[in-house]
């Protein structure tokens, strides 16, 4: 039996008691509110050398979680052709600080247990899925224990890791935004730790403090030192677990279960996260690109051909990834009509240049 086989198999057998073992491990750091600034409005130091190696240790590493499906392996696909055109770009010297790109390697890590047809052209760390029927048709439990197994198993240059989805479009260089005591994370409004206090009370008790010591972020994007996370990782794992286990945790959250388990984890580790709202934006609700580096397109685009949102309605003129859960989109997707904002024509342009020059799309 192999050491990964060892590893899951004692997971298993603790999951049972898994918010006790939780709260024993768990750091007793409480958070911090002296956020920091970002690396990149921060005050360099003169000398050449220290800055070059600075700025070696703050690279972060980008990994993406994927199953082998048809719809997540074509976001990452699109996903991957976007994180290499910025990484480049953020290669180049640049006199403006904000400008100054954080971006090392990228992994995405297939979830499947076995290796597609994709492993050459994106870089592919293949970890095994959780046993059959442990995730409860729920297949994004499978995250944290594919994280587990790949902070385990693979050599990670950087000091950083940006955990990222297939559904991400970078639209600019990234900057490390997370310093060693405090990862960055975009808030999300849909998760509310003081909402559901009486819930989470249950992963993390009233001894670790006050419920607003739990930020109100998913794993994703999330940046946050390499060494915080293989920490998180497990426990993340665990809480997880343990919150799809409980009928009550599992009505109280549904598909954002995972997102929470993720930010208690943080919480019990100590690592507390800066907010940047500015991280990511949603279309078709946030219109205007800004100066946001992400787009996540995991919500429905519906107009008329005047312009005007149908939001919740088929409209005229669509882009829903949802669309290509079986197919891969094709094409020169036919653009918005006048009128639509900015970041879905945005949106739509760059999935045609992606598709256009990846090789065999």
């Amino acid at each position: 039996m192999g050491l990964g086989n060892l590893f899951l198999t004692g997971l298993i057998t603790f999951s049972v008691a898994l918010i006790t073992y939780n709260i024993i491990i768990s750091s007793n750091a409480t958070l911090k509110q002296d956020f920091p600034k970002p690396y990149s409005l921060q005050t360099k130091t003169s000398s050449s050398s220290n800055n070059n190696n600075n700025k070696r240790k703050l690279l972060f590493h980008t990994a993406v979680t994927s199953a082998d499906s048809v719809y997540n392996t074509w976001q990452c696909r699109v996903m991957y052709y976007w994180f290499k055109k910025f990484k480049e770009m953020g290669n180049h010297d640049h006199d403006d600080a904000d400008a100054e790109s954080g971006m090392g390697g990228f992994t995405r890590i297939l979830h499947s247990g076995k290796p597609d047809q994709f492993m050459d052209e994106i870089p592919t760390f293949v970890a095994d899925p959780l046993p059959s029927g442990m995730d409860q048709g729920y297949v994004v439990l499978n995250r944290p224990w594919a994280f587990v197994q790949w902070l385990q198993q693979a050599d990670i240059k950087e000091d950083y890791i940006l955990m990222s989805e297939p559904d991400h479009i970078i639209v600019k260089p990234i900057p490390n935004l997370a310093t060693k005591e405090h990862g960055a994370a975009f808030p999300f409004f849909y998760i509310e730790p003081k909402k559901y206090e009486n819930v989470l009370r249950k992963y993390f008790s009233e001894d670790k403090g006050p419920i607003t010591n739990i930020d109100p972020i998913g794993n994703s994007p999330v940046i946050v030192s390499k060494e915080s996370l293989k920490r998180i990782a497990p426990t993340w794992m665990n809480v997880s677990l343990a919150m799809k286990k409980d009928p009550k945790t599992d009505e109280a959250f549904g598909w954002v279960l995972e997102m929470y388990a993720y930010a208690v984890a943080s919480a019990l580790e100590g690592v507390p996260n800066t907010l940047y709202k500015d991280f990511m934006i949603q279309p078709p609700w946030d219109e205007e690109i800004g100066k946001t580096y992400i787009i996540h397109y995991t919500y429905g685009c519906d107009y008329t051909m005047k312009g005007e949102s149908t939001y919740g309605k088929i409209g005229e003129w669509r882009f829903d990834k949802r669309s290509y859960e079986d197919v891969v989109p094709p094409k020169n997707l036919t653009l918005p009509p006048p009128g639509v904002p900015e970041s879905v024509v945005t949106l739509v342009k760059m999935v045609n240049e992606a598709t256009a020059n990846i090789p065999n799309w």
